[in-house]
């Protein structure tokens, strides 16, 4: 299952970006424009094998999150690099060009998956923080994500007159 732009933008409408709903989200410029391969990796990984994930996807939803945070921008662009210079070491190549087996071992080694989510911890939470757990609210707070979870329609997401007509499903 696909995600889309249109899923970026009902992520970003759930977190107040008004100019989401009417999709009028910016394109992202210079050095954050140079990650988004980088996040769509890491989707990739963090992501259930049933998501397809895309750059456009990635790049709506990120550059829609600039405009609530200041420093987002920053921090990930940061983190990124942080990422793929780790990367290289390991495999001389960056995050974004590995297999998904050796992206899984560097975020693994790196510690990300058990680190604790914090905006201002060590290098694992801020990633944690800006990077996985953003990325994880992307996609669970749109219709495609809550139907992976058996969750039709996410809190903050409509759904239209059907949704609520057809009743639960038991």
């Amino acid at each position: 299952m696909e995600v889309t732009r249109r899923d970026a933008l009902a992520a970003l409408a759930t977190l107040g970006v008004g100019s989401a709903v009417a999709g009028e989200v910016r394109e992202p410029d210079g050095d954050l424009q140079d990650v988004i391969p980088t996040v769509a990796a890491v989707a990739s990984v963090v992501y259930p094998s049933a998501v397809d994930v895309t750059d456009e996807y990635v790049r709506n939803y990120v550059a829609g999150r600039t405009q609530l945070q200041d420093n987002y921008e920053r921090r990930v662009v940061d983190l990124c690099s942080v990422l793929d210079a780790n990367a290289r070491d390991r495999y001389g190549s960056a995050f974004r060009s590995l297999p998904i087996r050796r992206r899984e071992t560097v975020l693994r080694r790196m510690g990300v998956g058990r680190a604790k989510s914090a905006p201002d911890g060590t290098f694992e939470q801020q990633f944690r923080y800006y990077v996985v757990n953003d990325l994880l609210y992307a996609l669970y707070a749109t219709p495609v994500g809550g139907r992976l979870l058996g969750v039709e329609n996410p809190p903050g997401h409509p759904g239209g007159t059907e949704a609520y007509q057809r009743g639960a499903e038991r």
